[in-house]
């Protein structure tokens, strides 16, 4: 009797575990058919459409991957990709990581004002932000007043198409989401910490390298993630600020489906871009990982 009791217990709670797990399952459906209909489903499209030879999409084949990837401007096209976005998430940390600083050490009431100030921008459009980086910095901008006003420079720099121009606007733009996941971290950080190393004779720096950095390395990542992505695909502002003398990847795109009219090599493109952008953001990942696996260890 009491091998009997004691099973049935452990039996009704395996099939309630399983019940459990169907109702999770069914609260997850909706969101998993969205994900499906809004990602898996179009980049599939993106798949099947590459998968032509021309541009009519009659002749199936990979003829639009050959002439991609065997034109060496393209190779050109999605190294500078890349690169922009390095440049603007190099740009970012350096302004941004000491802006966290700051705002550790301001009181609460000052830490509200500055998590606004941040915020703010994010109430505007992106189409907003970078016409008026245009007026910042072109020939009669501000930047250009400011530096004749100071004697700097005697003529007008040229910031407008250029790629300076595009990783300044960029880093306002994007500066928002490299700090809200890098103070949201920072602001957990136990004070004590920082007392701590001082008493044990750690300089300030020593400190920051050493303590600071190596804590907040989680937030840091997901910021450089974030910036990452949206400044390679920013297709906005690389085409406003960048014009058509820079081509990136989102402007190529947009040629060859709109303008072109190729939608093989627009998807071949597309698919491109996408799985360069994936690949730099697995490796940021997983040196994130590694560092956070290193300072737990």
């Amino acid at each position: 009797m009491s091998i009997t009791l004691a099973a049935a217990p452990e039996t009704g709670g395996g099939s309630l575990r399983r019940l459990l797990r169907a109702e999770e399952w069914q609260l997850a459906l909706p969101l998993g058919l969205a994900f499906v209909a809004l990602f898996v489903a179009p980049l599939l499209l993106l798949v099947g459409t590459s998968l032509f030879d021309d541009d009519k999409i009659t002749q199936p084949g990979f003829g639009s991957w050959a002439k991609f990837f065997g034109d060496p401007f393209n190779y050109k096209v999605v190294a500078d990709t890349l690169l922009l976005g390095v440049k603007t998430v190099c740009t970012t940390v350096l302004i941004g990581y000491p802006l966290a600083l700051v705002y550790l050490d301001l009181p609460t009431r000052l830490q509200k004002v500055l998590i606004f100030i941040i915020v703010l921008p994010l109430l505007l459009s992106v189409v907003v932000r970078t016409f008026a980086w245009i007026v910042v910095l072109g020939r009669e901008g501000m930047i250009n007043q400011l530096l004749q006003s100071l004697g700097v420079i005697s003529e007008p720099l040229r910031l407008l198409q250029t790629e300076l121009g595009l990783v300044i606007s960029l880093t306002q733009i994007e500066m928002p989401l490299m700090l809200l996941p890098l103070i949201s971290v920072m602001s957990r950080l136990d004070p004590n910490l920082r007392d701590a190393s001082a008493a044990l004779g750690a300089s300030r720096w020593r400190t920051l390298f050493t303590v600071i950095v190596p804590l907040s390395m989680p937030g840091l990542v997901a910021g450089c993630l974030l910036v990452f992505a949206s400044s390679t695909t920013a297709f906005i502002s690389q085409t406003v600020i960048g014009g058509v003398r820079l081509i990136y990847l989102p402007l190529l795109i947009w040629q060859q489906s709109l303008v072109v009219y190729n939608w093989p090599l627009a998807a071949v493109a597309s698919l491109s871009l996408v799985v360069s952008v994936l690949s730099v953001i697995a490796a940021l990942s997983w040196l994130g990982r590694r560092s956070s696996g290193h300072l737990h260890g």
